[in-house]
Parts: C-alpha cells; structure tokens; sequence
C-alpha cells in the first residue's frame, strides 16, 4: 500500500459538481493499494499517518503529527500510485489491485485513521472521476509505501 501525504492549509474532493469531502488544515492522503495488501498495511499506514511529526511548533519546526494538530485528513484512492511507465509511453497498472480489493482497503485506512483519533476524516468516492484541490502547505509531500515501513 502506498500512501502520498501532502500537508494542505485546506483540501477539497468535488465529484459531479458536489463536494464529497472538505478539510481545513491537515494531510490529503492519496492512496493506492496493490495486490498483497492486507488491513494490517492499512492499520500501519494510518498509525504513521497520524503520528508523522511534519507540523510545525510554535519554533517553527516540523515537529507536531497530525494528532497534535488537531487536524483533518481528506482520503482520496489513487491507483495511478502503482503505475509503472518503465515501457513506453503509456503506464502499465497491473501492480494495482481491482476495486473490488482495492476499495475495502481505502476504507479501512480511514476508518483506521478515526481509530487513531483523527478528528475529521472525510473522503473522495472510490472510483468515480474526481477534482481535488490541493492547497499544498509548505509544500510538504511525503510518500508511505508498506513495503519500506
């Protein structure tokens, strides 16, 4: 599993013109699941998530997590994370897994999130074509990947 965390002064996920989820401070989290993935990479994705001290303090330091922030996380699934552009010119995704695994997992993570005691979690729609709005804080980009945790 692989999560892409940008910190965001605000975030926003508009599907067919509504807004199906909206965070002021806090992390996007664009995740895309492969095929090995299981709820205990999500569970572990969403504990370092939670816990990414890359906030800053009152030093101005990033050295305050999510959690200490009070802050918001705006899940949004991305299975383009697993594109592999090796060959070609146009990516290849068979290292992504189908929705039908896929989904349950982005769920999972955001319910994880809320377990950890992320205040607000909000969320795109699995699958549907979506604009999100990215007010990149900092900007600070970090990606997770399971495999290397």
């Amino acid at each position: 599993m692989r999560v892409l965390l940008q910190r965001v002064s605000a975030g926003t996920v508009t599907v067919d013109g509504k807004v199906s989820g909206q965070i002021a401070a806090g992390f996007v989290a664009l995740v895309g699941v492969t095929h090995a993935d299981t709820l205990a990479e999500a569970e572990k994705l969403a504990q370092k998530t939670a816990n990414l001290r890359v906030f800053s303090d009152s030093a101005g330091k990033m050295n305050r997590s999510l959690l200490d922030i009070g802050g918001g996380a705006l899940v949004v699934s991305q299975f383009t994370l697993y594109a592999d552009a090796r060959k070609g010119r146009r990516p290849s995704y068979v290292n992504a897994a189908q929705p039908e695994s896929a989904e349950p997992l982005v769920q999972a993570f955001a319910d994880y999130l809320s377990q950890a005691g992320v205040s607000q979690v909000e969320q795109g729609v699995f699958g549907a074509m979506m604009q999100v709005a990215i007010h990149n804080d900092g900007p600070v980009t970090i990606m997770l990947d399971s495999d290397r945790l």
